[in-house]
C-alpha cells in the first residue's frame, strides 16, 4: 500500500514546480552516479581480465620453490610421485640466474632462466614470438630467446644467423667472497628468437637450455629451481594445489599463479576499491538533492498526511510511504544509469569508441567486461544511500503532529 502512495506521490503535480524540479535533479544525479561507478568497474574488469590473460601466457598454473634458500632438490622418486598426480596435465624443471648479456657495446642485466622440452606444453610464451623461432639450442650449443627489451637494448635481433653474443652467469658458491675469475662462467650465445608480452617480462627475461645453465652454474643435476605445473582444468588447480602440498611438505611452497602475483592482483584490488568509494560520492551527492525533495514534498502533503491519520494510519505507515518515496527515486535513478552503463560498455566493446592513449600498450582502446556482481554492488549501494538520505525527512514526518484544523 505504501508504495502506491509514494507513486502516486511522485507522478502528481505540485503546487511549487520546484519540487518537481529536485526530484528529477535527483533522479539523474543517481543515474549519472550509477552509471560511472558501472562503467569504470568494467573498465578495471577489462584490464584485470587482460593482464591476467598476459600474466598467464608467462606464469604457470601452478609453481614449487624452495621454503627457504634458492634452490630445491628432486630425485627420480620424488619425480614419479609427481607424475602420478591426478589433475596435473604436464610440469617442467627450470633453473633461474641473474646473469649479464653483452653485445659490443651494449649489455643487460638479465633473469635468465633454463628450460627444458617440456616447457612449451605448460606456458603460452610461443604465441607471443615476434621474431625468430622459439630454440632455446643445447647444453653444447645453447641460443636465447629474450624479450623484446632486452632485444633492444642490446641491439640485436633475432634469426638464423645472428652473431653471438657474450654471457656472463654467475656460480654456485658456498663462499660469502666473490671472485669474478672463479665465480662468474663467460660463454658466447646466440638469439634465436624474441618475445613480447608485458613489459614486466619483455625487459627482464631470456629463457635458454637447462643444462647449459646447470653447467655453467655448477649445480648438481638433482637441483632445480622451481617446477612449473600446468593443470588440465582451471577448476581442479586448488585440488591439485592440495595434493603437491601434501607430496613435497611444509619445506616446498606450492603457489597458484595469484599467489605468484599476489602484490599485483592486491594492487589491482585496492585500485578498484578506491574508485568506487570515490565515484559513490556522486552518489551521496545525489542524497543531498534527496533530503530536499523529500523534506519539501512532506510541507506539500501536509493535508494528506493528517487525512491518512484520521482514517486510522500510524506514524509506521506515514513513515514507510516517505521511504519508499526515496526507494522510488532510486530505483528510477539506479534502473537508468544501469541501462546507459549496458548501452555505452556494449557500444565500447563493438566499437573501441574511447581510445587507449599513448600508444605504448598492447591495445589502443579501453578494455572494459561486464560483471553481474558489479551490477549488484551498485545496485545496494544506491539502495543503502537512498535509504539513509530517506530516513530522516521520513522519521519527521511520521512524527510530526498533523491535522485537518492546520490545513
Amino acid at each position: 500500500m505504501q508504495f502506491l502512495f509514494a507513486w502516486r506521490y511522485f507522478k502528481a503535480k505540485k503546487s511549487t514546480t520546484v519540487i518537481n524540479i529536485i526530484a528529477w535533479i535527483c533522479i539523474v544525479a543517481i543515474m549519472i552516479g550509477t552509471a560511472a561507478l558501472i562503467m569504470v568497474l568494467s573498465v578495471f574488469n577489462g584490464f584485470e581480465g587482460l593482464v591476467k590473460s598476459l600474466y598467464s601466457s608467462f606464469y604457470p598454473d601452478i609453481k614449487v620453490l624452495p621454503a627457504t634458500g634458492k634452490y630445491l632438490t628432486l630425485d627420480k622418486k620424488r619425480l614419479q610421485q609427481l607424475r602420478g598426480v591426478g589433475g596435473l596435465r604436464d610440469f617442467s624443471l627450470v633453473v633461474e640466474e641473474k646473469a649479464i648479456l653483452r653485445n659490443g657495446d651494449n649489455q643487460a642485466l638479465v633473469s635468465l632462466k633454463g628450460v627444458d622440452a617440456r616447457f612449451q606444453t605448460i606456458n603460452g610464451i610461443v604465441e607471443h614470438l615476434v621474431n625468430g623461432r622459439f630454440d632455446i639450442g643445447t647444453a653444447a650449443h645453447p641460443k636465447l630467446v629474450v624479450g623484446g627489451g632486452i632485444e633492444g637494448s642490446l641491439g640485436i635481433r633475432s634469426g638464423p644467423h645472428t652473431e653471438p653474443m657474450s654471457i656472463y652467469i654467475p656460480r654456485k658458491s658456498e663462499s660469502e667472497a666473490f671472485d669474478v675469475t672463479s665465480n662468474i662462467t663467460p660463454d658466447t650465445i646466440r638469439n634465436a628468437g624474441t618475445f613480447v608480452i608485458q613489459q614486466d617480462f619483455d625487459n627482464k627475461y631470456a629463457l635458454t637450455q637447462i643444462d647449459f645453465l646447470k653447467q655453467a652454474m655448477a649445480l648438481a643435476p638433482n637441483e632445480f629451481s622451481g617446477i612449473e605445473i600446468a593443470v588440465t582444468d582451471p577448476s581442479v588447480t586448488a585440488r591439485v594445489q592440495q595434493s603437491l602440498q601434501q607430496l613435497f611438505g611444509k619445506g616446498y611452497k606450492v603457489q597458484d599463479r595469484y599467489q605468484q602475483n599476489q602484490s599485483l592482483y592486491s594492487i589491482m584490488n585496492l585500485e578498484r576499491w578506491v574508485f568506487y568509494a570515490v565515484l559513490s560520492l556522486i552518489l551521496v551527492v545525489a542524497a543531498f538533492n534527496m533530503v530536499g525533495a523529500l523534506t519539501m514534498l512532506v510541507l506539500e502533503k501536509q493535508k494528506d498526511i493528517s487525512v491518512l491519520n484520521a482514517l486510522g494510519a500510524d506514524r509506521g505507515f506515514i513513515l514507510k510511504v516517505f521511504l519508499s518515496e526515496g526507494f522510488l527515486l532510486a530505483v528510477i535513478g539506479g534502473g537508468m544509469g544501469m541501462l546507459l552503463a549496458l548501452l555505452l560498455v556494449i557500444l565500447q566493446q563493438q566499437f573501441h569508441l574511447v581510445p587507449l592513449q599513448g600508444g605504448s600498450f598492447l591495445i589502443d582502446y579501453f578494455p572494459v567486461a561486464l560483471k553481474l556482481r558489479d551490477f549488484l554492488l551498485v545496485a545496494v549501494t544506491v539502495l543503502v544511500i537512498a535509504f539513509v538520505a530517506s530516513w530522516t525527512p521520513a522519521r519527521k514526518a511520521s512524527r510530526k503532529e498533523f491535522s485537518l484544523k492546520a490545513e
